[in-house]
C-alpha cells in the first residue's frame, strides 16, 4: 500500500516546488484602480467595493481547502480587531465552489468576525490578476491597489500594523509592504 502512495507523494512534492518557484518569480501588480464588484456575504447581503471608497480595504482571496489560507486567518482576525472602528475594512472573499454552505462552518470554527464574502464562481481572481490562494490586495482610500501580497503573511506583526497605520493616516498612499 505505501509503495502505491509513494509516486503520489513525489508528484505532490514536485508540484509544490514548482508552485513555490512560480510564486517567488511572479511579479505582483499594483498601481491600478481596483475593479468594482458586488458579492454576497454569508448572510446573503450584497457588499459593493465602491461603497467602501474613502476606507483602506484589505481584500483577501482564499479558499477553505487551502492550508496557507487557514494559517493566516488568525492574524487577519487580529489585524481586524486591532483596527476595528477605523476607516479600515477586511474583506475575505472565499472562492469555494460550495459557497456559503462550505464557508460558514469554517468561519464559525475559527471565530472570524470580519466580513466574509462568497464567490463560488471565482469571478474576482481574474479581475485582480490573482492566480492562487491566498492573495491579498491592499486598496487605498482612493480605490487604487497599492499592494499585492502573494501567499500567507503575519498580518498582525508590528511592521504590518505600522504599515496600515500609515495608510490610515494618509488620504492617498502608494507605499508597498516588503515581505
Amino acid at each position: 500500500m505505501s509503495r502505491s502512495l509513494a509516486p503520489i507523494g513525489l508528484l505532490l512534492a514536485v508540484l509544490a516546488a514548482i508552485a513555490g518557484l512560480q510564486i517567488l518569480h511572479r511579479p505582483t501588480s499594483t498601481g491600478f484602480e481596483a475593479p468594482d464588484f458586488t458579492l454576497p456575504d454569508l448572510q446573503g447581503r450584497s457588499v459593493r467595493l465602491s461603497d467602501l471608497r474613502g476606507k483602506v480595504v484589505f481584500l483577501n482571496l482564499w479558499a477553505t481547502w487551502c492550508p496557507p489560507c487557514r494559517m493566516e486567518m488568525p492574524s487577519m482576525e487580529a489585524l481586524h480587531q486591532h483596527l476595528k472602528g477605523r476607516d479600515f475594512v477586511v474583506l475575505a472573499v472565499a472562492e469555494d465552489e460550495g459557497g456559503a454552505a462550505v464557508v460558514a462552518p469554517f468561519v464559525r470554527e475559527l471565530g472570524l468576525t470580519f466580513p466574509v464574502l462568497v464567490d463560488p464562481e471565482a469571478t474576482l481572481s481574474p479581475r485582480f490578476g490573482a492566480t492562487g490562494y491566498p492573495e491579498t490586495f491592499i486598496i487605498d482610500r482612493s480605490g487604487r491597489v497599492v499592494n499585492h501580497v502573494i501567499g500567507p503573511a503575519e498580518w498582525n506583526s508590528p511592521d504590518m500594523i505600522a504599515y496600515f497605520e500609515r495608510l490610515l493616516a494618509s488620504p492617498v498612499e502608494s507605499e508597498r509592504v516588503s515581505q
